[in-house]
């Protein structure tokens, strides 16, 4: 297809206004990563009591977190690898099966070594279904609202923070299997997954870029009909040809569904090169993958470490495991709130500078929160600090998916985002030893350096993309501008 057809489709759904199609899209996706939350930080909730029942050392929960992270790894890359590959709907379908299906064996693990397999595959599901969700929102929303809609959806994502803390606190304490029922909440995600199924059609974009653009277009016209937008009798088709509703391919949701099994409609001819990791690291693109892998290695390794051990660590400087779960669930609270914080902002200011400003105020934040011994300033402190990483979230995913084009989308802003797992699969080990060499105010010392270098990035090399169409903002051209304005100020 032509690089003139893909923009004027891509034009198409920034144009749209916001409807029908953009609020189950974000129900759907928002849903399923609320549960997927609350499996991916149910652990930490759980960890002091299963120290307690199995005699697990902080090694031990240090081997449970790490290869957790093995699996989210290796999730991220396979989940933007395939979404590029065979589309994004497949993708996630299949991942989201895999977390199911581990999420049920969560529940029935009798030792250490059968819930490091069953966190893995967990993991690995999530992460895979996580990576494609973040593309597939920003491929659909209109450019003025992408950044809007995917902080709602890491809103209520978020929700699954307190829902896994709260509910540590209500079952762990009183029953020795309580921690099961902590882990059978994850299941209620099945229900999203059906959403998924029944509401996300085959991104028209992904479809364009594999040639197929009758299937694109079907899509398009029936995401302006459930928005109300009239499509015109005759207009210019993807590939540049004039084209009327005759030779359209069937509409709807179906033709969503259908653009998974037409690969007969694909022009091979046109078909670019399949995605592979060693695009990643050449050309124009390298310079765009280090930049989005080091603000997601050094952001979500400081907010992972924060979150995972924050209740353990707790524990371990003397407080009793009620107040201890009873203060990580108070901070845990504040996490969907910061996420809204960010909804005003987060289309209007520049991403790179905003996630520069968070990263300072987080890091103050975090220094103060390590210095602390009374539970009165640890809440304070610890709810500042789970506002402040919940309004980052939003900015950093959508800026890691506007930055790449098309056909690498979901692999480089997957295995950028995979890559901060493997970084995490050796911090728990870390945060051991900074723990037992260092003591308690170390660790956070550790983390509030972290949570700087992300913006630093960020502003330094990145390009711009606020309010910018996912064409635009991904060509040469316009990365090329952005490098030389830095070099010239």
């Amino acid at each position: 297809m032509t690089t003139t057809g893909a923009s004027a489709l891509g034009a198409r759904l920034d144009r749209l206004p916001l409807g029908p199609f953009h609020r189950r899209l974000v129900i759907a996706l928002a849903g399923m990563i609320l549960f997927e939350w609350v499996e991916t930080y149910s652990f930490a909730f759980v960890a002091p009591v299963l120290r307690t029942q199995w005699g697990l050392s902080l090694s031990g929960i240090a081997a449970i977190v790490g290869i957790s992270q093995l699996g989210a790894f290796t999730g991220g890359i396979a989940g933007g690898y395939l979404a590029d590959r065979i589309g994004r709907r497949r993708t996630m379908l299949a991942f989201v099966t895999v977390y199911c299906a581990a999420t049920a064996l969560c529940i029935a693990v009798q030792n250490p070594w059968q819930l490091m397999t069953a966190r893995f595959a967990a993991h690995l599901g999530a992460q895979g279904m996580a990576v494609v969700a973040i593309v597939v929102l920003t491929e659909f929303v209109p450019a003025a609202a992408r950044g809007r809609l995917q902080t709602y959806k890491v809103a209520v994502g978020s929700l699954g923070i307190p829902i896994a803390a709260w509910a540590g606190y209500f079952l762990v304490p009183h029953w020795t299997w309580g921690w099961r029922l902590v882990f059978a909440l994850g299941l209620f995600g099945v229900v999203f997954a059906w959403l998924i199924r029944r509401w996300v059609p085959e991104s028209p974009r992904w479809l364009a870029a594999r040639g197929r653009t009758e299937q694109a277009e079907a899509v398009v016209r029936e995401i302006e009909r459930q928005c109300g937008v009239t499509s015109p009798e005759t207009e210019v088709r993807t590939d540049g040809t004039e084209a009327g509703h005759g030779t359209e391919a069937r509409h709807g949701t179906e033709a969503g569904h259908g653009a998974d099994a037409g690969h007969g409609a694909e022009d091979t001819a046109r078909t670019p090169p399949r995605a592979r990791i060693r695009h990643l690291l050449a050309g124009a693109d390298r310079r765009t993958f280090l930049i989005v892998s080091a603000m997601w290695v050094t952001g979500l390794l400081t907010y992972s470490a924060y979150n995972t051990w924050t209740p353990t660590l707790l524990s371990e400087n003397g407080l009793e495991l009620d107040d201890t779960l009873l203060l990580s669930a108070a901070l845990a609270t504040a996490a969907p709130v910061g996420a809204l914080i960010a909804v005003p902002f987060i289309d209007r200011w520049d991403r790179r500078t905003t996630q520069l400003a968070l990263g300072l105020l987080t890091a103050v934040t975090l220094v103060l929160f390590g210095l602390v011994r009374s539970q009165a300033a640890i809440v304070v402190l610890g709810c500042v600090a789970s506002l402040l990483f919940q309004m980052a979230v939003p900015f950093l995913q959508v800026y890691s998916a506007e930055v790449f084009p098309t056909r690498i989308r979901a692999l480089g802003s997957g295995t950028a985002n995979a890559l901060s797992r493997i970084f995490n699969f050796a911090a728990p080990t870390l945060v051991a030893a900074l723990f037992a060499g260092l003591g308690y105010t170390a660790v956070f010392v550790f983390l509030a350096a972290l949570s700087l270098v992300g913006g630093c990035v960020a502003v330094a090399f990145g390009p711009r993309t606020t309010g910018m169409s996912l064409e635009d903002a991904t060509t040469p051209a316009h990365q090329s501008v952005t490098t030389k304005e830095k070099a010239s100020s």
